[in-house]
């Protein structure tokens, strides 16, 4: 597995297919493969899909501090240069779509299109930070209460009742534990990247998730306000739309980075 140094961070990533580069970002509790690796086939025929871990997640290894959106951006443009010749498209995940935003804002001419997927820019929502004060909490009493919640809230309704009883507690069971989720955590709560989007100038997709109880409508629609000439669409899903709308999801962001 390939890496590459950024600050004190060992990032590492994959990288396969061919062509021009196709940057896959995770987001919070995830990592370049538990979150992207189902999806990689839908895209290798056209691009090269570049996965990264960011700082705690994966095989990724640091000093242990403090994360920051502006460093996490850093490494997701690093590795997209030590990866791909040329400007790349860029497709961000919740936190990961967030710190996507910023890597267009921070790292200008490095991203052709860019796609935010149940991403915000500011955790001021009441409700938002009380989902996230909830998952901390969980999480630094017992991780498996915490996945619990992930699996309640993260998938629509209609679809948590379709699992079924042997469905819901196999996917419980699926969860393990990314080294940095308190830190993860804890970015989630001082997200704040409303003076950069101005100085987003990439194409930009923004996809907001009609039955997401993670991540609050306003956050994907406040993104596409504050990047000037964006497009938003949405799909009707939980925030999991990775696994909830696999198809639906792949079809958009072909559709955008292909056009």
């Amino acid at each position: 597995m390939p890496s590459t140094t950024v600050a004190d961070a060992t990032v590492h990533y994959q990288a396969e297919g061919g062509g021009p580069g196709l940057v896959l970002v995770h987001g919070t509790q995830g990592s370049g493969e538990t979150h992207w690796a189902h999806l990689v086939h839908a895209f290798t025929d056209e691009r090269t899909v570049i996965r990264p871990d960011l700082s705690g997640s994966g095989k990724t290894t640091d000093g242990g501090g403090e994360l920051t959106v502006e460093g996490l951006a850093d490494q997701v443009a690093a590795v997209a240069r030590a990866a791909a010749d040329g400007p790349v498209d860029v497709v961000g995940f919740s936190l990961g779509a967030v710190v996507a935003a910023a890597t267009a804002a921070l790292h200008p001419g490095l991203i052709r299109r860019l796609v935010l997927v149940a991403g915000w820019p500011y955790t001021g929502d009441a409700r938002q930070r009380l989902m996230f004060q909830l998952w901390r909490d969980l999480e630094r009493q017992d991780f498996a209460l915490f996945y619990r919640m992930v699996v309640l809230c993260g998938f629509s309704p209609a679809f948590v009742e379709a699992m079924g009883e042997q469905g819901i507690g196999e996917a419980v069971a699926s969860g393990s534990r990314e080294p940095g989720l308190d830190r993860q955590i804890d970015l989630d709560l001082r997200v704040d990247i409303r003076a950069l989007l101005p100085a987003v100038t990439a194409p930009t997709l923004v996809l907001g998730l009609t039955q997401d109880q993670m991540v609050p409508g306003w956050g994907p629609s406040a993104l596409h306000e504050g990047i000037t000439g964006s497009r938003y669409t949405e799909i009707d899903s939980g925030h999991l739309v990775l696994f909830e709308r696999p198809v639906a999801l792949v079809d958009l962001i072909r559709g955008f980075i292909l056009d």
